[in-house]
């Protein structure tokens, strides 16, 4: 019996069960091997294979977005308009058959924008390439769904099943549960919070069913048995998404307004060029990137080369940046900006910056 043939058994087996005090711990063991099976279904397959055309591409920039959509949703006129790659375009499905890298320019950073090919229903056990698809996508900091506006919810509900289905939570956080293996002997369990669907027994159960013994354990949220599963399995990739509604020069507005209300969710047009510069800001925001410009003593801020940040960086991560010795040899630093409460400031390493800040490192 293969591993699909498993995991429908035990969905079939859950369904059948009834839910109450008696079977919670016979539906958590299920849910485990539910999720160990899952977990193998997304390995890489061992055997070998044909020689063919890579798939991935190298990670350059300073972000990486992957577009995922259905065929002839627009993704690829959406890569030509962003970027200086032509990618070909056409009205038949499936023009793009490869991944395709493009480089957004925006406020002094360089985005890696890739043109993924369009998945169809089933991709998560492979069909149309969508596992090779799916793997791209989980490298990347943001991912862009292309939906057409034109067919309703039913793509975006269709590609949220399929990516959920290979461990890709989008606009979700990690659940707060810890848990620390150990080579034997015992189990040592808290939790912060009144735990209503589980117990220290039955998870003392499902670790079992892993072959784990943990040191510790610490469970301060959520309270149900389904987020545990994927801190065991641990193959789970969290990430911001943003769903980008094309072609509304083809519906309503009354249709327009409400797509564009949703949450995570901007409105354009490939077709007639309409608010990208809106989706770039939107982008921008969930990549959660900050510009810090250099300056010398005595000399004018260099605005001609930014250094490109994650939000929340510190004056060390600009030494780290600047060169990996600086920081061994940092006295302190002025910065100039926003997140100063006057200018300029004396600062330490530990001085967080902010976006389009101005700094000028004194070394010993």
């Amino acid at each position: 019996m293969g591993i699909l043939e498993k995991i429908s058994e035990i969905e079939k087996e859950i369904a059948r069960t009834q839910k109450n005090k008696a079977t919670e711990y016979h539906l958590g063991l299920l849910k485990a091997k539910l999720a160990k099976y899952r977990a193998q279904l997304l390995e890489p397959s061992k055997s070998a294979s044909s020689k063919g055309e890579g798939f991935d591409v190298m990670k350059s920039g300073d972000a990486r977005v992957a577009l995922i959509g259905f065929p002839s949703v627009g993704k690829s006129t959406f890569l030509s308009l962003m970027t200086s790659t032509a990618s070909e375009a056409a009205s038949y499905e499936f023009t793009t058959l490869t991944c395709i890298p493009g480089v957004i320019e925006y406020k002094g950073a360089n985005i890696q924008l890739l043109d993924l090919p369009g998945i169809i229903e089933g991709a998560a056990q492979g069909k149309g390439r969508g596992r090779q698809v799916i793997a791209v996508a989980r490298t990347a900091d943001v991912v862009i769904m292309m939906l057409d506006a034109t067919k309703g919810e039913v793509q975006r509900s269709l590609l949220e099943k399929e990516l959920e289905s290979v461990g890709i939570r989008l606009n979700k956080h990690k659940p707060n549960i810890y848990f620390k293996p150990k080579k034997g002997g015992g189990i040592s369990f808290n939790s912060t919070v009144t735990l209503t669907q589980c117990s220290e027994k039955l998870v003392q159960l499902i670790l079992h069913e892993y072959s784990i013994l943990p040191e510790g354990a610490m469970w301060e949220g959520p309270r149900s048995l389904r987020p545990f599963h994927r801190v065991i399995v641990g193959n789970r990739v969290y990430m911001p998404c943003l769903y980008v509604y094309n072609k509304i020069d083809q519906i309503s507005m009354e249709e327009v307004d409400r797509l564009a209300r949703k949450p995570n969710s901007v409105v354009i047009s490939c077709g007639m060029k309409l608010n990208l510069d809106y989706l770039l800001e939107m982008l921008w925001e969930y990549l959660a990137l900050t510009c810090i410009y250099t300056k010398k003593r005595g000399q004018r801020p260099d605005f001609t080369d930014a250094i490109i940040l994650r939000r929340g960086a510190s004056v060390e991560h600009v030494c780290h940046r600047i060169h990996r010795s600086l920081a061994s040899q940092f006295k302190y630093a002025l910065v100039w900006g926003t997140s100063t409460k006057y200018s300029p400031q004396r600062v330490g390493l530990t001085h967080t910056m902010e976006h389009e800040d101005v700094i000028q490192i004194v070394k010993k």
